[in-house]
């Protein structure tokens, strides 16, 4: 069962973004255990959602909240919310002309492999990039996808953090497409001292059509991970 119903949701408020994750989540989460408790088959099915966010950072189960480098009353005056949330990974930015897919997969449907399925993440952004002469790799020890990162000009262009439980997985990955990214100097992102972030929009020195780039994601995910997508127009959540 390697169909993924594609929902994109346009621009999301990132707690109803995440209640919704977590309704399709657990509505996996229950058939398999009413497979497992009644010995059916039942398929299960496997979503990716498309979302841009508003102003909001985000602090994974192991981050450390010194990487928040505003108060509460800072935040307010920046309108920028904040949440504590359950993936993986330190603190993160998400903000307008950020490209944010969650996939929320039942992994047995395709293979049970966390540090695989990570990988492969990395693989469909690396691809994605080349079609537009960036050369992106992976970070030894450093989840997400980079430039020159042997260099002392290694930056993120994309962050990825998940939550997986019984193989079903959440979350996903953030790239900065045309993103300001000014915001990031308001946190220590992704827990990483020392280390830039940038986007495709600094790296190319234009607008790049957000539209596209999405088809090209959709295109190289197929392909990693042999996925076909059932499309559905964008979706009200």
């Amino acid at each position: 069962m390697k169909k993924v119903n594609l929902q994109d949701l346009g621009t999301k408020d990132y707690k109803a973004t995440w209640d919704y994750q977590e309704e399709l989540f657990d509505g996996i989460i229950q058939i398999k255990r009413k497979n497992r408790n009644e010995k059916l088959n039942l398929e299960t099915p496997n979503y990716f959602l498309f979302v841009e966010h508003p102003h909001v950072y985000t602090l994974g189960k192991s981050g450390d909240l010194n990487n928040l480098l505003l108060n509460e009353k800072q935040l307010k005056e920046k309108d920028i919310a904040f949440y504590k949330i359950n993936r993986g990974g330190d603190i993160t930015y998400h903000g307008y002309g950020q490209i944010v897919g969650y996939p929320i997969l039942d992994l047995e449907n395709f293979f049970t492999d966390i540090h695989k399925y990570m990988r492969f993440l990395e693989e469909v952004i690396i691809r994605t990039l080349a079609e537009y002469g960036l050369k992106t790799e992976r970070s030894k020890g450093e989840t997400g996808v980079w430039l020159d990162v042997d260099t002392p000009f290694a930056r993120k262009i994309c962050a990825m953090g998940v939550r997986s439980s019984r193989w079903v997985t959440m979350h996903g990955f953030a790239l900065n497409v045309n993103i300001n990214l000014g915001y990031f100097d308001h946190i220590i992102p992704c827990g990483i001292r020392g280390k830039a972030v940038t986007s495709l929009e600094a790296e190319l020195g234009k607008k790049i059509d957000e539209a596209e780039i999405k088809e090209k994601i959709l295109h190289h995910f197929a392909e990693v991970f042999g996925a076909t997508f059932i499309k559905k127009e964008k979706t009200e959540v």
